[in-house]
C-alpha cells in the first residue's frame, strides 16, 4: 500500500527541548525559589505532568492551557521541594516567564534530521501532517523554527479538543488529507515517541505507525513507558529510519508492516 500520508508528532519527534526542560524550570525557578535539586525537578516535573494529563486532559478547565500549565509549574515547584508560600506569591511571575521560553526557539531547537527529511517526503509527493497533544504555543515554535508551512494540517489537542490516542484526531488528518478513513487509512503513518498515544493510538485509527527511539541523549525525553514492551513494533532510531520505510513502502507496495521488515533500518544515512 503506498503510502500518501506522514503524520509526526512534535515533542521528542521533530523537535527537542534547546535544554532538559528541569534545567530551564530550575532557571527561572531560582531568582524567586532558590537553587533546587535538578533530580527532584525532574521527578516531580514528570510526575506532575502525568496527573494533569490524566486528570485534565486537552488542557480542560476554565483557564485553559495557561491555567492548565500554571497547575503543572505550581505542582512541579511544591513536588521538587520549593516552600509553598513562596511559590504562591511569586507565580504569576514565574509562569509568563516559562510560558514565553517556550513559546519560541529559545526553549526548543530542531532535531538535524527534521528539516532536510521533510523536505525530501515533499520532493517524494508525500503529504506531512502534525498530529500533536501539545497546546496552540506550539504554532508560535513551529513558525520560529520555520517547518510550520510542512503541516497541513497541524492539529493540537487544545484547540481540536480531543487528544491522541483517540481515534478521531487522527482520522482528522486523513480526511484533510483526502484518504478515506474506512477503506484507505493505512495509506497514511504516524511517528513519534509515546507507544500508547502514538503507536497504538494510530494503528486503532487504521494507520500504520512507527515508534520514534532516538540512541543516546537525543532519546532522554522520549515518553518511555515502565518496561515496555517492543515486541512487534516497529520502532525507528531517526527521522532517516521514519524516510527509508517511506520509500521502500512505495518502491514495494506489496510490503506488509508490522511483520518487522523495517529492523533493519537503524543507523543514519
Amino acid at each position: 500500500m503506498t503510502i500518501k500520508l506522514v503524520t509526526f508528532d512534535a515533542l521528542h519527534t521533530l523537535i527537542t527541548p534547546r535544554r532538559p526542560i528541569y534545567v530551564q524550570y530550575s532557571e527561572v525557578f531560582a531568582p524567586f525559589l532558590g537553587v533546587l535539586s535538578p533530580t527532584a525537578l525532574q521527578r516531580s516535573f514528570k510526575a506532575t505532568l502525568r496527573q494533569m494529563q490524566q486528570d485534565k486532559p486537552a488542557y480542560q478547565g476554565q483557564s485553559g492551557a495557561q491555567g492548565w500549565w500554571s497547575e503543572v509549574i505550581k505542582g512541579t515547584a511544591i513536588g521538587a521541594g520549593a516552600d509553598a508560600q513562596a511559590v504562591e506569591a511569586s507565580l504569576n511571575r514565574i509562569v509568563p516567564k516559562l510560558l514565553d521560553r517556550f513559546s519560541s526557539r529559545e526553549g526548543y531547537k530542531l532535531f538535524d534530521d527534521t528539516l532536510p527529511v521533510l523536505r525530501q517526503l515533499r520532493e517524494m509527493n508525500v503529504s506531512t501532517a502534525l498530529v500533536s497533544n501539545a497546546d496552540a504555543r506550539m504554532r508560535l515554535v513551529l513558525t520560529d523554527l520555520e517547518i510550520s508551512p510542512f503541516f497541513q494540517p497541524l492539529l493540537l489537542s487544545e484547540e481540536v479538543g480531543v487528544e491522541k490516542p483517540h481515534a478521531e484526531i487522527f482520522q482528522r488528518a486523513l480526511k484533510y488529507a483526502a484518504l478515506d478513513i474506512t477503506t484507505t487509512p493505512n495509506q497514511g503513518v504516524h511517528v513519534g515517541d509515546e507507544l500508547r498515544c502514538d503507536y497504538h493510538g494510530a494503528q486503532a485509527a487504521g494507520m500504520q505507525a512507527l515508534l520514534m527511539r532516538r540512541p543516546g541523549p537525543d532519546g532522554d525525553g522520549e515518553n518511555k513507558e515502565a518496561e515496555e514492551d517492543l515486541r512487534n513494533v516497529e520502532v525507528v532510531p531517526s527521522l532517516w529510519g521514519v524516510l527509508e520505510c517511506v520509500r521502500e513502502q512505495n518502491a514495494d507496495s506489496s510490503v506488509n508492516w508490522g511483520e518487522g521488515y523495517y529492523a533493519k533500518v537503524r543507523s543514519d544515512p
